[in-house]
């Protein structure tokens, strides 16, 4: 997950630094796996964090003037972790601390019922919500109480990850062609991340934000809730807390990094950390945007 960063500077330090705070060696798990345990959330979320920043390093080394003239920045869900570092408006250790936290607070709350997340793509017709409903409904009639469907993830037009009870994920995935979906994939993940099914681990993580310290960020800094810049770090505090029951509004996101008069330029783009997720999604998004798309 990160071997070919591993040679930057600042890395190794990063590396062992996280480890220190989290009680276990993270460079291990990112080079060696396994994957069982890189899929869990605990795992995953500060393995996604460190190799971004990481990613980031080799871009400081490779393309300095893309460091220095960087104007505005931004993460999916813990990705904003990374984005708020680099910005300056978070320490590197405190973001460690949270994450942990924020990581084992939604791994507990997983536990709690049996959930999970669907990422589906459908035809112009379908309608997200309706789809989310009547799977709620579908539970509930059969003797689940508390069963809860929603859009957890806006990802570019005609996608979303859904999430909820495991049974409406098989249920919306066995009336695929009814709902006008072309597409549907279980994601390998242990919960309903950015649901109301995370209520309980709202508390103890916004109690530990309340432990750090956060700056003005130096830089945009764009929020996962509504897409939107980040005024100050009140306002950074309460959207993070929020970040784990609502959706994140990536679409959105982008549109609102890209928006600009006709004519304009689009800015270069940097995708760093694991994988090319996210220059996939500005394609179907911005197609513009992306020819100046560069995955570090």
């Amino acid at each position: 997950m990160c071997e070919g960063f591993l040679k930057y500077p600042n890395v190794q330090d990063m590396f062992e630094v996280a480890s220190e705070i989290l009680q276990y060696d993270l460079k291990r798990l990112c080079t060696n796996g396994p994957k069982e345990d890189l899929d869990q959330t605990i795992f995953c979320q500060s393995a996604v964090f460190l190799t971004s920043l990481a990613a980031v390093e080799k871009l400081r080394e490779e393309n300095p003037k893309a460091i220095e003239n960087c104007v505005a920045a931004a993460g999916f869900s813990v990705g904003e972790f990374a984005a708020l570092v680099f910005a300056g408006a978070l320490s590197f250790e405190d973001a460690v601390f949270l994450i942990q936290v924020r990581a084992e607070a939604m791994q507990r709350a997983s536990e709690m019922v049996k959930t999970g997340m669907l990422s589906v793509v459908g035809r112009d017709q379908a309608r997200y919500n309706y789809i989310c409903k009547e799977a709620a409904t579908y539970c509930q009639n059969h003797g689940i109480e508390g069963a809860m469907c929603s859009v957890a993830n806006y990802l570019y037009p005609d996608a979303r990850v859904l999430a909820g009870n495991v049974e409406a994920l098989d249920f919306i995935q066995e009336r695929a062609k009814d709902f006008s979906l072309k597409l549907t994939r279980r994601l390998p993940v242990s919960g309903a991340f950015h649901t109301s099914f995370m209520e309980p681990a709202e508390e103890k993580f916004g109690t530990a934000l309340e432990e750090v310290t956060l700056e003005e960020p130096l830089i945009q800094v764009y929020s996962n809730i509504d897409g939107k810049v980040y005024q100050n770090p009140k306002h950074v505090k309460s959207s993070l807390k929020k970040q784990l029951t609502l959706p994140v509004k990536w679409e959105q996101t982008m549109h609102h990094i890209y928006e600009r008069a006709k004519g304009v330029p689009f800015p270069h783009t940097f995708e760093v950390g694991p994988g090319k997720q996210l220059g996939t999604i500005l394609k179907r998004v911005n197609r513009k945007a992306f020819d100046s798309y560069c995955k570090v």
